[in-house]
């Protein structure tokens, strides 16, 4: 057995264990193809249906040292919440691992999309058919594993756990999504607030790197995917029992509930 597909084979072992990795199951991958080769590797293991895609940020100076400012993890189809006005949701995060929220704009490609790229922002939105608010809750069963880079990042899903999908914006076409005022609150207090404007070339670049990524990698994006585009305001550590709250100025809030992970798959 190959180390990579040995990391693989942990990752997804202790996500439904809901075990904590102390330590990186074997060597670190050094650059961003081996990362995504083991997280291939997980995504195939694990065999779930993937109805969206996170898109996160890589900071300097991984972003110069990896060649790329972005980096991307699936999101599994039974972790997506899609909630009503007022409703609360419970998401896991694995306890003694990491675990995080994240107030970020989610934008949904339509199906039948097969490429090409789009090149600027206004092909882009020809291929958008939705765009909701949302949290994404990014939690591993490694505590190191945005401490230790990106490309650790990346091996372990991207360090996704979960999406709640918030309220749509109606008129979303005509909407600045850069203008829109980010609030994010934990236990009622604020950790952080911002627009998309801080987020390199905003939401719909974040979905032309995720498409371009998934078409290098042969991954079908024919029938229609989510893309949590990016922490707008941070990356907020959270924990069991906590509130985790996110206010988008006029267009509406979106909460969850922390809650501990479950082995055997019983969390969502």
């Amino acid at each position: 057995m190959t180390e990579p597909l040995a990391a693989a084979e942990a990752f997804v072992r202790a996500r439904r264990t809901a075990e904590v990795l102390s330590v990186y199951p074997g060597s670190p991958p050094v650059d961003l193809a081996q990362a995504y080769g083991i997280q291939d590797h997980a995504i195939t293991l694990d065999g779930r249906r993937i109805s969206g895609w996170k898109v996160g940020r890589i900071q300097s100076p991984d972003d110069a040292r990896l060649g790329s400012n972005r980096l991307s993890g699936p999101i599994f189809s039974g972790s997506i919440v899609t909630v009503q006005e007022g409703e609360v949701p419970d998401m896991p995060v694995f306890a003694g691992g990491f675990a995080a929220g994240e107030a970020e704009l989610l934008l949904h490609v339509a199906p039948g999309y097969a490429g090409p790229v789009p090149t600027d922002d206004a092909e882009t939105r020809d291929i958008i058919d939705e765009v909701r608010i949302g949290l994404e809750i990014a939690s591993s069963p490694y505590p190191g594993i945005n401490a230790d880079g990106a490309a650790v990042t990346v091996s372990d899903f991207g360090n996704n756990f979960g999406l709640v999908c918030g309220a749509a914006l109606a008129d979303w076409r005509e909407i600045d999504l850069c203008d829109i005022h980010i609030r994010t609150l934990v236990d009622n207090e604020v950790v952080g607030e911002a627009t998309a404007a801080t987020m390199l070339d905003g939401p719909y670049g974040a979905v032309r790197f995720l498409l371009a990524n998934l078409a290098a990698r042969g991954i079908d994006t024919s029938g229609g995917l989510w893309v949590s585009t990016g922490a707008i305001t941070g990356v907020h550590d959270v924990a069991p029992g906590q509130h985790l709250k996110a206010v988008f100025g006029e267009h509406g809030e979106v909460a969850c509930r922390i809650v501990a992970a479950k082995p055997d798959g019983q969390n969502i």
